[in-house]
């Protein structure tokens, strides 16, 4: 039986909430979350980036909040100030779509902002706060915030969080908190960098996993585009005049490489958005203003600065360069084909990327393989068609040296002679299998 938001222990204010909101009904991770937090119980919440994780934590945080206790009660961490920005956008609807009576208050604390009026706001406890681990850590060494009154907190995007190197500061906040706090996590992976925090602090955790398919949406194409030395710029303009994406993330594995592709699009007459980790705050403030309003059909980056950037309406995702790890792929693919809708994936592969597409096939990725001929899609043999062809030369050979006699009496050149005879049991093998086949 389908479950509805009503189905749930909510209240009628949020009921009214998530209507206007325009949630029909909760997805996976809401449906497995939020009844489980309202237990107190910590959760280690593993699901793919869109599929809803963040109102699974927020509608129940809202929810517990005590609107007589003027105190800091709930704590989301999130590893990048755009992060933290688009989950605080989220709260204030929230707030915004509330009966005027609640009086629910929250803050956001980010770096990057004057510190010192941060603090005087703080002086006026908020109930929630939404930041990133060194402003937060911050506030606490100053004691801008009451950690006593914490109960809950929630730690985002915790794999981009570990691959930020920024485990230590969320580490010592865990640390400054009650050892009875309820403590969520949020993951697409865990690495093992997380596995010592979930042990030091997180006892007896419910463990909630959505399983995706081992690689994200089901409504997702996953195409394979030999490279043959031809140009990224060229082979990609290609690809879009044949799918016209509505946007299209274009990713590549350095900064160099996104500046060097993103100039040679623009130079073509395409305007293109860029995201890596160069941009300086300023540049990349803009950037995202302009990634929002969809400005922009092509957007390149690299894998860091594209993670835990919420960019609607991406229809594919191009990997100029695959990645070199498998979790990466996942995290690039996963942000199209969202929301239930189709959508396409299109790797640009080289010889040097074989090794990660087979560990993506033995995972159970299956790849469709095409080319672009003549300014059509077509069908091409799959990248291991070689290698299944020596497999099979050697399988042929093991069977026609099984059927050569070896005679006793050795005379000279007998080793020429039996591999000759074993030639031709081999090509004979072969006639048999073609007749086999025409039959």
């Amino acid at each position: 039986m389908t479950k509805m938001f009503n189905d749930y222990a909510l209240s009628e204010n949020m009921l009214q909430i998530i209507h206007q909101l325009g949630f029909k009904k909760p997805t996976e991770i809401q449906h497995e979350v939020i009844p489980q937090s309202f237990s107190k119980r910590s959760i280690i919440g593993q699901s793919q980036t869109g599929s809803g994780k963040t109102h699974a934590y927020l509608i129940p945080l809202f929810e517990q909040i005590d609107t007589t206790d003027a105190s800091v009660q709930k704590i989301v961490i999130a590893p990048t100030r755009e992060l933290a920005i688009q989950i605080f956008d989220e709260v204030k609807k929230i707030i915004h779509l509330a009966d005027d009576q609640v009086g629910w208050n929250a803050r956001l604390v980010i770096g990057g902002t004057d510190k010192n009026r941060e603090l005087q706001k703080m002086k006026n406890q908020p109930h929630l706060i939404v930041g990133t681990p060194g402003r937060i850590l911050d506030f606490m060494k100053e004691q801008a915030i009451k950690t006593a009154s914490v109960n809950t907190v929630v730690l985002d995007e915790a794999d981009l969080t570990i691959d930020l190197g920024l485990i230590n500061e969320v580490d010592q906040i865990l640390y400054r908190l009650k050892e009875d706090v309820q403590t969520m996590i949020f993951s697409a992976t865990i690495p093992k960098g997380l596995q010592p925090l979930l042990k030091r602090y997180l006892n007896n955790p419910l463990h909630i996993e959505i399983d995706h398919g081992s690689f994200g949406p089901e409504k997702l194409e996953h195409r394979l585009v030999p490279l043959r030395h031809r140009n990224r710029a060229d082979l990609l303009i290609k690809a879009s005049d044949l799918i016209n994406p509505y946007i299209a993330l274009v990713f590549v594995n350095k900064k160099e490489d996104a500046d060097e592709l993103a100039n040679e699009l623009i130079s073509k007459g395409f305007e293109v958005g860029l995201i890596h980790g160069g941009l300086k705050p300023r540049e990349r403030k803009r950037m995202l203003q302009e990634l929002k309003s969809l400005r922009f059909q092509y957007i390149v980056a690299t894998d860091l600065a594209a993670r835990g950037i919420d960019i609607p309406g991406i229809s594919h995702v191009f990997n100029a360069q695959l990645p070199q790890e498998m979790d990466s792929y996942i995290h690039r693919v996963g942000r199209t084909a969202r929301a239930g809708l189709e959508g396409t994936a299109v790797s640009f592969y080289e010889e040097k990327d074989l090794p990660l597409i087979e560990k993506l096939e033995e995972r159970g990725l299956s790849f469709t393989n095409m080319d672009i001929k003549q300014g059509e899609w077509v069908e091409v043999k799959e990248w291991n068609e070689r290698k299944k062809r020596e497999r099979k030369e050697s399988q042929l050979d093991a069977q026609a040296w099984q059927q050569v006699r070896r005679k006793k009496k050795v005379k000279p050149g007998y080793k020429k002679k039996m591999k000759s005879e074993q030639e031709r049991i081999k090509q004979q093998m072969k006639r048999d299998q073609f007749r086999k086949k025409r039959k």
